[in-house]
């Protein structure tokens, strides 16, 4: 059963910029160490980065929460599947969301042009 779904879109230009003006402390604040790494090993870091930001906030209006004390930025992870599938990842007090919301899975698509980037996110009991 489909308990919500959330939308995101922002303008890549927008993330590039706050990795301009407060980099490192912006990645680290937003991102893991694998999302990192995984962005700034593309050609062009900030769609990706901007693709992820996406996804935290479209499943932050998912869970109805938003991004607050019952939900932050790193409490999210985006990783790829062997296929390149991305997948979201929750940890600490996203995980415990999770849990408690008795979520089986929250499915993600992610895509992005060369001025914004989307993402969908659908939770599943």
């Amino acid at each position: 059963m489909i308990i919500g779904t959330g939308l995101d879109i922002i303008e890549i230009e927008r993330i590039k910029n706050s990795i301009k003006k407060y980099s490192p402390r912006f990645e680290q604040r937003v991102f893991s160490s694998g999302e990192i790494n995984y962005c700034q090993s593309q050609g062009d870091p900030a769609k990706h980065f901007a693709a992820r930001f996406a996804v935290k906030e479209a499943v932050s209006k998912c869970l109805g929460t938003g991004i607050s004390g019952a939900l932050g930025f790193k409490d999210m992870e985006v990783i790829h599947e062997e296929s390149g599938k991305p997948v979201l990842k929750m940890t600490g007090k996203g995980k415990e969301l999770f849990q408690k919301l008795q979520i089986k899975t929250i499915h993600i698509s992610i895509s992005h042009d060369r001025t914004h980037a989307i993402a969908h996110a659908i939770a599943e009991q």
